[in-house]
């Protein structure tokens, strides 16, 4: 096949190539960093043409300019697998709806479940010699969702990197309908965020104790698992691999400082295996072209049987609460969604299945309201609309600035005993009186 000649034949402006878009369709923008930017702008401009125009996403780095547009819930709704912040914005402006997922599933769904998908348009890399266009930072679901796609618009990106792949990272010109020439944007920037809080650091320095050398690395967004990968590049540990859904900041300062070699890793020797990425320029660069870096599909990356089979499996994420039943919420704030299982509950359970894992969940053991008034995120139970993202059975190691417990073989009323003595002082006693009331109190228990 004479590749540049199929290149040319399909190449086309962004706004000719969404007229393929109908009233009724499902669109899928693909996956954070590869969700399209001209083909964005131009179904925008099509707002008035169409209605009931249905589009998947998830962590949505930027407002897509179809949620701008004059009405735009009249004519398009957007649905996201995970959610960022923007999503939430989406879902607030009332033409948004979240999926609830397993992301380790969310290739099977597009094989077996999800309605069709009509037209996909994402980001990529520029066509290599041999027809590929890379999708750079995302394997994930790509691979599958293109498989039921009636038609594939890609928009070339110069500047997405090239990401080496274990499979289902890439996509030949002859499996492409279309192809634009997009205006070359910088990639989106995902933020390490503020300086570490002293908690932050304390919370830090209480897990990266429990990492032995040779440990393969999971870690979640935000400034705790931040804080406690700067940490980890600071310390004297040796021989760590890293398996995970999203690579971040993090993991480029723990390999630039020596401390990723693989060696000990038994799947995937030498490679650090990720899903998809999103951080700064400095990763970007960093996983360019780069052999120590694979990408791969989701289904892969967070299977609780293929976690299994690491040794040492150490995954660390957040919580926005925990219940005295060793519940963990990490993705809304009663009804309000904030985020979204996406691989929680599969790192929690594949660690454990390890030999020798471990699965921290890390918060702050308080927080302010609007009015300054102290607020517990350790509660009696979740409160009413609250998703259990983690069951209190499969709950390992509970972390806050108060200390760690590993909850695995306790009963309720040891339990209760130890996750409020991860509270803040000022709260401990209320939280007593109300496992009291809740039955999980003995009254030899420490207070």
């Amino acid at each position: 096949m004479d590749y540049q000649a199929e290149y040319q034949k399909k190449l086309t402006t962004a706004a000719e190539a969404v007229k393929v878009v109908k009233s009724g369709d499902w669109v899928d923008y693909t996956w954070c960093v590869n969700h399209p930017v001209e083909l964005d702008k131009a179904l925008a401009a099509r707002a008035s043409e169409l209605t009931d125009v249905k589009v998947r996403g998830g962590v949505t780095m930027w407002m897509p300019e179809i949620c701008k547009a004059e009405d735009a819930g009249d004519h398009f709704t957007w649905n996201s697998w995970h959610c960022s912040g923007v999503d939430r914005k989406i879902i607030d402006k009332g033409m948004g709806y979240f999926a609830p997922i397993r992301y380790s599933e969310l290739p099977r769904y597009y094989r077996e479940h999800v309605d069709p998908v009509d037209v996909v348009m994402l980001q990529t890399t520029p066509m290599d010699a041999h027809g590929n266009f890379n999708f750079g930072t995302s394997a994930s679901h790509l691979a599958d969702m293109m498989a039921r796609a009636k038609c594939i618009i890609v928009e070339v990106n110069q500047n997405l990197p090239w990401v080496y792949g274990l499979t289902g990272s890439e996509i030949n010109i002859k499996d492409v309908t279309m192809v634009v020439e997009g205006e070359n944007p910088p990639v989106a920037q995902l933020g390490a965020g503020g300086a570490p809080t002293e908690v932050d650091k304390a919370v830090a320095e209480l897990v990266v104790r429990e990492i032995p050398d040779g440990a393969c690395l999971q870690l979640g967004i935000g400034g705790m698992p931040n804080t406690i990968g700067t940490m980890i590049a600071q310390s004297d540990l040796k021989d760590l691999s890293v398996h995970t859904e999203m690579y971040v900041d993090a993991f480029v300062d723990i390999a630039k400082a020596g401390k990723i070699t693989g060696r000990r890793k038994a799947l995937d020797r030498g490679r650090q295996v990720f899903a998809f990425a999103a951080g700064t320029q400095k990763l970007y660069d960093y996983i360019n072209r780069n052999p120590d870096v694979m990408a791969a599909p989701v289904d892969y990356t967070n299977d609780v049987r293929v976690l299994a089979q690491i040794d040492n499996f150490i995954s660390i994420n957040n919580a926005i609460n925990v219940d005295l039943f060793g519940q963990v919420n990490a993705e809304s704030a009663g009804t309000r969604h904030i985020s979204g299982t996406g691989g929680q509950l599969d790192f929690v359970m594949g660690a454990y299945l390890s030999k020798g894992g471990k699965s921290f969940i890390c918060m702050a053991s308080s927080s302010k309201t609007k009015d300054g008034a102290l607020r517990s995120n350790i509660v009696p139970t979740l409160s009413n609309g609250s998703i259990v993202t983690d069951p209190r059975s499969c709950a390992h190691y509970i972390v806050t600035e108060n200390g760690i417990v590993n909850l695995k073989g306790l009963s309720t009323w040891q339990r209760a005993e130890k996750i409020i003595g991860l509270a803040h002082p000022d709260c401990r006693d209320d939280l007593i009186a109300a496992a009291g009331k809740m039955g999980i109190w003995r009254p030899s228990n420490k207070r």
